[in-house]
């Protein structure tokens, strides 16, 4: 896509209105499916009366390895409407993997990821497009308010944001993955070739001129979340160690830290059997200082083969996904921008 210069920051008769599409990773979301369906075809209609799409928009629904009746909902969705593509991935990616296959499948303007339980309502892709014509090529969507979380989520997810903060990773506070990107930042982002994804940060590092759109968040609609602390506690920690070696350093200091404990007791245990004849000898100065090193050096090892881990494996370079069935009309060859294919996609052209 063409650098948006001040003529080209509002829809006009002769460039024309730009394409849309919103891209809706999904797992196991049979009761859901009807609603959303009905309201983003709703705001595809609203966008479009208004002037700010053009006809030729799409969802592009993602199933991510669902065990209920998601994808055939999805196939007949897509076989009924032309505005609709699925796409089945061969098994369950994750959340973060189906979102990337969506956006690789993508070839409008502008593309919109958003979640298939609608809390993140649509009505506020209005206000992203606006933002996108007044020259931004990132919109961040940005919660206000976690009044539908409990308690412990809340406190739990807004204390995340604040330690990734202060590891040095470049976060939009209270941002998930409700966003509008351009399509030069689609691509770009599709260039990026780690396996390890964590799309909030590499959104992030893209650089383009960015903003942010606030709103509040819907009550889910039906059916149950899926972020269950296990999966949230996952992502954390992926992301923690894709976008910042602060463990690493904290690994350093916490040597040093040791080390000095480590003279203190030394000096403890030679003042204690010089002065004194009381004490049992060799218990204190053996035991204190196994325990607390071996205890330090486990640690240690368990942070340093996490990161190895996500070296192994990165070096492996399997592909992050693979596709087993679209179904929906693929847009005009005329209308696909020319761009390198990335090794993500390469394994859904084998097909």
């Amino acid at each position: 896509m063409e650098p948006l210069t001040e003529s080209s920051k509002k829809p006009s008769t002769e460039r024309g209105s730009p394409s849309l599409a919103i891209v809706v990773p999904c797992y196991n979301e049979e009761d859901v499916i009807a609603d959303t369906t009905d309201e983003l075809l709703a705001t595809l209609a609203t966008l479009e009366a208004s002037g700010r799409i053009a006809p030729a928009s799409r969802i592009y629904y993602v199933d991510d390895g669902s065990r209920d009746a998601t994808w055939p909902m999805l196939q007949k969705l897509a076989r009924d409407n032309a505005r609709i593509v699925a796409v089945a991935l061969s098994c369950n990616r994750g959340h973060q993997n189906a979102l990337y296959a969506g956006l690789a499948q993508t070839s409008e303007e502008m593309v919109v990821s958003i979640d298939a339980d609608l809390q993140d309502g649509p009505e506020n892709i209005v206000a992203m497009i606006d933002a996108f014509f007044e020259g931004n090529e990132v919109v961040f969507g940005v919660r206000t308010e976690r009044d539908t979380d409990t308690w412990f989520k809340r406190m739990t997810a807004e204390g995340y944001y604040r330690v990734m903060q202060s590891l040095g990773v470049n976060l939009v506070f209270n941002h998930a993955d409700f966003r509008l990107m351009s399509r030069r930042a689609v691509d770009t982002l599709l260039e990026y070739p780690e396996t390890n994804l964590f799309l909030r940060g590499m959104v992030r590092e893209l650089g383009f001129r960015s903003t942010t759109v606030s709103y509040a968040r819907r009550p889910r609609l039906a059916g149950e979340s899926k972020y269950p602390l296990r999966r949230m506690l996952s992502l954390a920690w992926k992301g923690v160690t894709a976008y910042s070696i602060a463990p690493l350093r904290a690994i350093t200091l916490l040597g040093l830290i040791a080390g000095g404990i480590s003279l203190g007791l030394i000096a403890w245990v030679l003042v204690v059997k010089l002065m004194s004849n009381s004490v049992v000898p060799g218990w204190a100065s053996i035991m204190v200082p196994v325990l607390f090193i071996g205890s330090v050096q486990l640690l240690c090892l368990g942070v340093i083969g996490e990161y190895l881990g996500k070296i192994y494996e990165e070096v492996k370079r399997r592909p992050r996904f693979h596709l087993r069935e679209v179904v929906g009309a693929a847009p005009p060859e005329s209308e696909v921008p020319q761009r390198p294919v990335t090794r993500a996609e390469s394994s859904s052209l084998a097909r």
